[in-house]
């Protein structure tokens, strides 16, 4: 369903391959690749989130880039990039259009979730595909009332049910959702394709922010699936779910965190440049010129917020990779730090991301309502982000945590 016709399956090298294409061509490559990508999407960010068309063109401009493989192997066609790489692309993407930041970081959390939950060979073998056709991933794996059933029937299992408002579903290619066994309600992650008989997808989402994020419903009749299209459990019980899938959770946490940073210091970025540029405050204004103490107060304040939050941030994600190179070795009580400092970070991020998005356009005074401008776009998109993702929830399990040693619950990003 993505807009661009997706190439042909790469033919097998014929001369050994060079180390670029075993191992990707490196991170400073893929930032730099972003920043151009962010500097395209903020030339008609404004038009294109007032239009509030759905994003088939964004989604073939990352495709473009390559930024849609970034995470596959390089030797399945793949950026051979890690997911440090991966953060650092969606804060990138975020900082010029977060609605797009969403779509692709979603598409990465999902376009992963095999390794998370299926087989290896399954895996491996969803990936490939996966790059080779340039796929972009939709859907979402939170507990929603009601869920998708899959049942079992005389010919196979198929999926009957719906779900509402989940991130790029207008423009996948493929869909990752959270279903039901029939019968055990075991929730389990299922691969489908939306051209397949019985999948209809409606772009009925019709939130204030995060427009431009392929957002809707997907309802399923019937919809056969294959034994490989049900990855595996989302069970979070720890008696059946490993640590090394449980990393799920702080990955996808993540993601959601990059996206709240790049919108906190996108908004920095856009007021600063304005306020440098804009003539001086008329005499009716409450602050003076740009370098009046009130602007410098604030713009102080919002940028130590997200500075530290940043730090947070960098604390978890090293903490993460270093939980993703231990694998099957990894323990509970380490998955559980891990878990804990995603949470600060997010907590952080988000309360960063609130006071930037409010508190600059302060700085800009009444010109900030200009919607040429667009600056309410920053607090739509945080504001819309951060109540399908309360902050609160993370505090409480790192309060938790810190007085009792509770371990986080296993939750999957919205």
């Amino acid at each position: 369903m993505g807009l661009a016709t997706a190439p042909p399956e790469p033919e097998a090298p014929s001369e050994p391959a060079s180390a670029a294409e075993r191992n990707g061509p490196g991170r400073a490559h893929w930032l730099r690749v972003a920043r151009e990508a962010a500097d395209d999407l903020a030339t008609d960010a404004v038009a294109r989130e007032q239009a509030g068309k759905t994003p088939f063109d964004e989604v073939s401009r990352l495709r473009e880039a390559g930024l849609l493989t970034l995470l596959a192997p390089a030797g399945s066609a793949g950026g051979g990039a890690d997911w440090t790489t991966a953060y650092a692309v969606v804060r990138e993407i975020a900082a010029a259009d977060g609605a797009i930041a969403q779509l692709l970081g979603c598409h990465y959390f999902l376009s992963w979730s095999a390794r998370f939950f299926a087989d290896p060979a399954v895996a491996a073998r969803i990936e490939r595909r996966s790059a080779a056709r340039q796929w972009c991933w939709g859907g979402g794996l939170a507990p929603r009332d009601p869920c998708p059933t899959l049942a079992r029937t005389a010919h196979g299992s198929v999926l009957d049910g719906r779900q509402s408002f989940v991130t790029g579903v207008a423009v996948a290619d493929r869909l990752v959702v959270r279903a039901v066994r029939a019968g055990s309600g075991e929730p389990v992650a299922v691969v489908v394709d939306p051209g397949r008989r019985g999948v209809r997808i409606e772009a009925d989402a019709d939130s204030f922010g995060l427009r431009l994020a392929g957002g809707g419903s997907v309802e399923f009749d019937s919809v056969p699936v294959a034994a490989d299209d049900v990855l595996g459990s989302l069970s979070a019980d720890e008696d059946d779910l490993s640590p090394a899938a449980a990393l799920a959770s702080p990955v996808g946490r993540l993601v959601s965190v990059q996206l709240l940073l790049g919108t906190a210091e996108g908004v920095l970025a856009e007021v600063r440049e304005y306020s440098r540029t804009a003539p001086p405050w008329q005499y009716a204004r409450p602050a003076g010129t740009p370098h009046d103490p009130q602007a410098l107060t604030t713009f102080g304040e919002l940028t130590v917020l997200t500075r530290s939050a940043a730090a947070l941030t960098d604390q978890a994600v090293a903490a993460l990779d270093g939980g993703l190179a231990r694998g099957e070795d990894l323990a509970y009580d380490a998955y559980a730090e891990i878990s804990v400092l995603a949470a600060m970070a997010e907590a952080a991020a988000a309360t960063a991301a609130r006071e930037c998005t409010t508190r600059a356009l302060d700085v800009v005074g009444a010109r900030a309502v200009s919607a040429r401008l667009g600056l309410d776009r920053f607090w739509r998109n945080a504001r819309t982000h951060t109540l399908y993702e309360p902050g609160a929830h993370r505090l409480r399990e790192v309060g938790d945590y810190f007085l009792d040693g509770a371990h986080p619950r296993f939750v999957l990003p919205a």
